[in-house]
């Protein structure tokens, strides 16, 4: 009980501390918080997630819920921001402009996560003309030169499916798993083969003189016959858009897509981030050299840690320049 006293008390002690600390420093510099925020940081992850906090800080309500506004409403936000800070926009003009820049990302990426979270809750429907039309244009997007012989049938294996008919590995993702497969496939076309690939058809590997004498009998026994392991294409595709929706969901993509998005990211971002968490999975996972299919979830969640610590780090940008990205570069 007393411990909990005494946060309670840093913590009411804190709060107002900084409040004051705030009005001192607003009435030494003749600027508000948000106003030295935009001055002083530049644009990208850094302003805009100390602009979110700002506002979600702000003991005004109006503030508070300016982070979640419909995307029409923005410009009359920022109005009404400017309005409630007393700040003249023809004497800060730029400041419009840079706020408006940070909710359109904030407000984006809130809308972003509904539009993927409606997605995954959506279960693949073998008698929707549209979701059985996607699911064929991944097969010919992988085996251009083999056509389907069935719908249900033994060829889907060879693409990374478990069984003859491919609905049932979209449980977990719902129509997510196939919207990103079908991305990867077509905007990424030529790493997506290659992954494809080598997940069938892994590359027997050499072991050095020093490798095999670190080698326990069983390990030797598992590996000298062996290859670097080969995954499921598919289902490895299935399990890392759980990886991507996750990290989305947990605002550990605030820092790319805040550096990555002008203005709201989108669907077509969140997609383009999973191609290239894929196929750096997939490099990640010939480095690790696991020796069987069982130290999935190891390696896996040792991927998760790297991607996890990257995006700590307030400029990063996972892939700024990954080929699946063309398409918004052009846009």
């Amino acid at each position: 009980f007393a411990r909990m006293f005494v946060q309670v008390c840093l913590y009411f002690y804190c709060k107002c501390l900084w409040r004051c600390l705030k009005f001192v420093v607003r009435k030494l510099t003749g600027q508000c918080e948000l106003q030295r925020i935009c001055y002083n940081t530049k644009p990208g992850a850094a302003r805009t997630m100390k602009i979110e906090a700002s506002l979600k800080g702000s003991k005004s309500k109006r503030l508070q819920t300016s982070v979640s506004v419909h995307p029409d409403a923005i410009e009359k936000t920022i109005d009404d921001i400017m309005e409630l800070k007393r700040i003249n926009p023809d004497v800060n003009p730029q400041l419009g402009v840079s706020l408006q820049a940070c909710l359109l990302q904030i407000v984006g990426y809130r809308n972003l996560i509904a539009e993927v979270e409606k997605l995954r809750r959506e279960p693949y429907d073998s008698e929707n003309p549209q979701h059985e039309e996607m699911l064929l244009k991944l097969w010919k997007c992988l085996k251009p030169n083999s056509p389907l012989k069935a719908r249900i049938s033994k060829q889907w294996c060879e693409i990374g499916f478990q069984g003859d008919d491919p609905k049932t590995d979209f449980r977990g993702m719902g129509l997510l798993g196939l919207y990103n497969l079908v991305y990867f496939a077509e905007w990424d076309t030529e790493i997506a083969l290659q992954v494809l690939s080598d997940s069938l058809h892994p590359k027997y590997r050499e072991f050095t003189k020093k490798e095999i004498s670190q080698f326990s009998k069983a390990e030797w026994e598992k590996k000298k016959f062996d290859k670097a392991i080969g995954y499921s294409f598919a289902i490895v595709g299935i399990n890392i858009t759980d990886l991507t929706y996750n990290l989305l969901v947990s605002g550990a993509l605030k820092t790319h897509f805040y550096n990555v998005a002008p203005e709201a990211p989108t669907l077509t971002h969140f997609q383009q981030t999973f191609c290239y968490l894929m196929h750096e999975f997939h490099k990640f996972w010939i480095e690790e050299d696991p020796l069987d299919i069982m130290e999935f979830n190891r390696v896996r969640e040792k991927f998760h840690k790297r991607i996890l610590k990257q995006l700590q780090h307030p400029e990063m940008a996972l892939c700024p320049h990954f080929a699946a990205s063309e398409s918004l570069i052009n846009m």
